[in-house]
């Protein structure tokens, strides 16, 4: 296997400035947000592909997962990073197929050995000639061969630009699917939301968020949001849904359970979305999903497809990240900090058997069909096998 040392010969001085920055950012933590690492991701993976020196598919492939690979070690936990990556492996798969690879390579092998032949022969034919119209021939000839590998190469140049272009254009396209994914969802609210609807959610998602406020437009609606302890951002989400046609309310964490026998319904957001349709989500998530299965209240998700990871919850600490546990047990009790020990998780993991519904830009999906839309987005193994750390 080919070292990253290697492959940074390939990366302009301006490259791997944004490569050590974004890295950098990673490491500590400035980047919060699904779209936002998402769309930072993407971005970098552009930059690689238009600003990088590769000849053919299997290069850039291997340039971005040189990349891929220092990014999941500056932060492994981070499921948008695989995801995002691995689209994009997806692209220059269609876009640049093995069929078509190493096209200017070997065009460039079979110039030289072309123009060395034609030299030679050149030179023989104006040694042995009698006349001196055998030279002539053979330099006529040598030309003729000249023009032929130039016309070659600058073939197979006009197509490495052209399929430059084209990986480039798919980006683009997936950048801007990533942006308008909120809203694409949105557009559903109204097949999954009706009047006088009692509906709860947990924490601040903006997702949910626009999802709630586009049905508001037309319908009615009670929304229950829980406090999300110890961030309490579902504060801050009941202050984004305040408008005339929803009647807000925060409850504790601890109410859940006892108010969950009157919502009709449960909208959530989620961090990411497991290979097996489980769910990464805020902490207290997988509560409120089990108290709305035992109260028999629809489970409905709401997140794009660039949340969708290749992998399965396989080791939940893998994908979990541990907060300051001040918030959960302030350092001044200095007893209690002395003879406890506090884990405070960011994530809760939520098994697909508490989901009902997956709303994303396509519309709405059981956690059974996630495996038919990954085949879509990734090439199973082949863009999972990036992942694997260099031995």
């Amino acid at each position: 296997m080919e070292s990253p040392k290697q492959h940074s010969a390939a990366f302009s001085r301006e490259l791997t400035a944004n490569i050590e920055d974004f890295i950098a950012k990673l490491k500590r933590g400035e980047l919060q947000g699904s779209k936002t690492v998402a769309l930072k991701t993407a971005n970098l993976m552009r930059h690689v592909v238009a600003d990088s020196r590769w000849d053919h598919g299997e290069t850039l492939k291997q340039l971005l997962k040189t990349v891929g690979r220092r990014l999941l070690k500056a932060q492994a936990r981070e499921l948008l990073i695989i995801n995002i990556v691995c689209r994009v492996l997806h692209i220059v798969s269609e876009a640049a197929p093995q069929t078509n690879g190493r096209s200017t390579t070997i065009t460039a092998a079979a110039a030289t050995t072309m123009t060395a032949s034609a030299a030679a022969a050149d030179t023989a034919g104006l040694r042995g000639s009698e006349t001196p119209a055998m030279g002539l021939g053979g330099s006529v000839s040598s030309r003729n061969l000249a023009d032929q590998v130039s016309t070659s190469l600058l073939r197979a140049e006009a197509n490495l630009y052209h399929t430059k272009s084209d990986i480039i254009s798919e980006i683009n396209e997936y950048i801007t699917e990533v942006e308008c994914a909120e809203d694409e969802i949105a557009r559903n609210a109204l097949d999954h939301i009706h009047s006088s609807e009692i509906i709860l959610t947990c924490g601040r998602s903006r997702t949910v968020e626009k999802f709630l406020l586009t049905a508001a437009r037309k319908r009615k609606f009670h929304v229950i949001v829980t406090e999300c302890a110890p961030l309490y951002d579902g504060h801050e989400q009941a202050k984004a849904l305040a408008s005339p046609n929803i009647e807000v309310v925060v409850v504790p964490d601890s109410a859940v359970f006892a108010i969950m026998a009157r919502v009709n319904k449960v909208i959530l957001g989620t961090h990411a979305v497991m290979a097996n349709g489980g769910l990464i989500a805020a902490s207290g998530t997988h509560m409120v999903a089990a108290a709305a299965r035992h109260h028999s209240a629809q489970v409905v998700v709401c997140a794009g497809l660039y949340k969708h990871a290749p992998s399965f919850p396989f080791d939940d600490d893998r994908f979990n990240t541990l907060m300051a546990p001040d918030a959960v047990l302030p350092y001044g009790d200095a007893r209690l900090v002395d003879a406890v020990d506090v884990v405070s998780p960011r994530y809760d993991y939520v098994p697909p058997d508490l989901v009902d519904i997956l709303v994303d830009e396509n519309g709405g999906h059981l956690p059974s069909y996630i495996y038919r839309l990954q085949q879509d987005l990734y090439d199973n193994a082949n863009d999972l096998a990036w992942n694997i750390p260099d031995q």
